[in-house]
């Protein structure tokens, strides 16, 4: 009886399209019997917490005819939240005090409202179902009674109930979960799951972090023991003679000084007409076999996770740091791309070899920088003398190499990575740009040859593979691209369709000048993510139409999986019999480490950022020059010299009240200032929450000669 009258309800909603019907006549047109009332009840209920109808004040109506739709909560801040719609995927931005107390990773039936800023905008009508509503926040104490602080989602502070869960104390970072759940987020209220220790600690805050996004800091015990066994094994003799020898050759990697999980090695020989370039990477796939301890474990985490001077592996450290990582003076298992290179930097043909090499030193970015500048010491010259001619050669190809990647028109954005600096107390003590020299464009540019050629050679088998794909930018980021950089007062190319040429050309405009970070930036976030696809649909931002990743098999797992892959095509199998073997597998890799890299991405930048309120904290009333780097309704954020990043609050500011342009700047209403990106300015660090990673500056000046 009650589906009868769940087919009677939106059949009759249907009939009566945007006219909202009443209980009453819903009954009526229902032709609802009095012993029957308890079904329709139910029928109505059903449908309603379904998503399929809306309760308004005049009625009820078909939530597609009142244009509500599903999504799901992606994130919440404290004042705004946004939606993905499960239809297309599109991200909603919604306010506050139209979330209903809706939690991350709930489901939601939601409708757009009127923007304000020309993205789309809307409002949470009612939480179909309920995720697992937890959260990291401080406790704090009010009147005597306990509460917690949220992280994110909420500005007001929770309530804590009784629970027999974890004891905390004021100020501790803790994880909580909503026990009880209200219509708007300060009414919910939360029981204590785990308490981290002092909030006022970066390092206890990321603990906190890792734990809220389920990344795990030990393997559990039967991927450890697997570890052993499969790095005991070490390389055994009738491998060894299997594959190609290169142990005579000169090979050696080249990484940052701290790095311990070595996977790319490099070698290079001239020609009269062409380069003979050789990337040599670890040979994972051939101790992590398929279906094993390892291979799960290595394929739920996706990739490591690096952040301050942690590295939370994928693999466990008797493979990452030990038999797997190409350590120097001992014999390693590669899987080696031999590449032959015109003396124009086209690639003209390309061999996957399974090789044993022994790399002749362990190469550090800022030595090979001193001795490529010229200014190394005689302890670094001696260090590399077996390598120098080498060194010499690689840097003539990578020269020719980016030569033509800027005249394929691939954009030369800087992705600015900040280098945090702890003691030995694990409390940071320093925040700076990390350095890029010709070493690390060098070893960019060969790893980019490399995975090119690995995605050419998937695709011209047409074998299941995991391509690295950069889809054509979104029109409406473009456009709000061309709209700021017009405001700006500065140019800005024509062009029907764009092409990564036109953001090349808008990046040179400004290289050098007091205005490329923030362009640069602009631009970065104008560009889609790139992702792992079957589909070899190309790499907008690298100009490439093949795109693989290859190189990093200890700390990505689609690498792991192409090198499988790649192992059964260069043994005979096939392709017939790999498209068979791999598909659902290679499907599972691409859409599972995508997921986990926007995980990692989450965890890195969040991680990072009480790391860096952690330094600031220890600034607090110090002056600091800034740039501008984006302007919201609620103010402008302040990027320093040193990538730490603190907010405005548009509260803060003298001028009375402002007015947001919904793109550009913040203008005076009372015939004041105006604050546009890219305006430099003089802040005092006014407050920096290490909980929360959030910094807040108060401006003292806008300097008026910036630009």
């Amino acid at each position: 009886m009650k589906e009868a009258y769940k087919k009677r309800i939106e059949l009759f909603l249907k009939k009566s399209g945007r006219k909202a019907l009443s209980y009453k006549e819903l009954a009526q047109k229902c032709k609802v019997k009095k012993n029957e009332y308890d079904f329709f009840n139910l029928a109505l209920e059903e449908l309603e917490d379904g998503g399929i109808i809306v309760k308004r004040r005049t009625g009820f109506l078909l939530s597609e005819v009142f244009g509500a739709f599903p999504a799901h909560v992606d994130r919440i801040n404290r004042t705004f939240g946004f939606l993905k719609r499960d239809d297309d995927g599109s991200e909603i931005f919604v306010p506050g005090k139209f979330l209903k107390g809706a939690m991350p990773g709930d489901l939601v039936l939601a409708k757009l409202i009127r923007s304000r800023t020309g993205s789309p905008e809307g409002e949470v009508l009612k939480v179909l179902e309920e995720n697992n509503s937890r959260f990291t926040g401080v406790v704090v104490d009010i009147e005597g009674q306990k509460y917690v602080r949220p992280d994110s989602f909420a500005k007001n502070p929770v309530a804590i109930v009784k629970s027999r869960h974890a004891s905390c104390e004021v100020g501790d970072k803790v994880m909580a979960e909503i026990a009880f759940r209200g219509e708007k987020h300060a009414d919910h209220r939360a029981k204590i799951i785990s308490s981290f220790g002092e909030a006022g600690k970066a390092s206890v805050c990321a603990k906190s972090v890792l734990e809220l996004n389920g990344v795990s800091l030990e393997f559990p015990l039967e991927v450890l023991d697997e570890a052993k066994r499969v790095a005991a094994i070490g390389i055994p003799e009738d491998e060894a003679e299997r594959r190609l020898d290169l142990r005579d050759e000169v090979i050696f990697t080249i990484d940052g000084a701290d790095t311990k999980d070595i996977d790319d090695a490099v070698s290079i020989k001239k020609f009269e007409n062409f380069y003979e370039l050789g990337v040599h990477i670890a040979d994972v796939s051939y101790y992590v076999k398929p279906g094993s301890a390892l291979d799960r474990e290595a394929l739920e985490r996706g990739t490591s996770i690096y952040f301050a001077d942690k590295v939370i592996p994928m693999l466990p450290k008797e493979l990452s740091n030990g038999i797997c990582s190409l350590n120097p003076n001992e014999d390693r298992l590669a899987f080696s791309c031999i590449m032959i290179v015109g003396k124009d930097g086209k690639l003209e043909d390309f061999d996957f070899k399974k090789t044993i090499i022994r790399s002749r030193v362990k190469g550090v970015y800022s030595e090979i920088n001193r001795i490529l500048d010229g200014t190394e010491s005689p302890e670094i010259k001696e260090k590399y003398k077996e390598v120098r001619e080498s060194l010499v050669l690689m840097e003539e190809l990578a020269e020719i190499l980016t030569a033509n990647r800027i005249k394929r028109g691939s954009p030369q954005l800087e992705t600015t990575e900040s280098k945090i600096i702890v003691d030995e107390n694990d409390v940071c003590i320093g925040v700076k740009p990390r350095e890029r020299g010709k070493s690390e464009l060098i070893i960019e540019e060969f790893m980019l040859m490399a995975n090119q050629s690995a995605a050419t050679l998937g695709k011209m088998q047409q074998i299941p593979f995991v391509y690295r794909v950069h889809e054509n930018p979104a029109p409406e980021k473009i456009e709000k691209l061309r709209e700021t950089i017009l405001r700006m007062g500065l140019s800005f190319p024509n062009f029907t369709q764009i092409r990564p040429k036109h953001l090349a050309e808008i990046l040179e405009g400004q290289r050098g000048t007091k205005l490329f970070p923030v362009i640069n930036k602009l631009v970065l976030r104008s560009m889609a993510k790139a992702k792992y696809s079957i589909d070899p649909i190309g790499h907008f931002g690298l100009v490439l139409d093949d795109y693989a990743h290859f190189t990093s098999p200890i700390r990505r797992y689609p690498d792991l999986s192409i090198h499988r892959i790649l192992s059964d095509l260069i043994k005979g199998v096939q392709p017939a019999l790999i498209r068979k073997k791999y598909l659902k597998y290679a499907m599972e890799s691409a859409n599972h480490s995508t997921e986990m890299e926007l995980v990692a991405m989450r965890v890195e930048q969040e991680c990072e950022d009480c790391y860096k309120a952690e330094y600031m904290n220890s600034h607090l009333g110090e002056e600091f020059e800034g740039v501008i780097s984006s302007v919201t309704e609620f103010g402008f954020y302040v990027e320093l010299p040193n990538t730490v990043e603190g907010l405005v609050h548009i509260d803060s500011l003298e001028d009375g009240l402002y007015d947001f342009d919904g793109l550009f700047s913040i203008n005076s209403m009372n015939g004041g200032e105006r604050y546009s990106i890219g305006d430099t300015v003089k802040v005092i660090c006014a407050k920096a929450d290490v909980s929360s990673g959030k910094i807040d500056f108060k401006l003292i000046e806008k300097i008026k000669d910036a630009q």
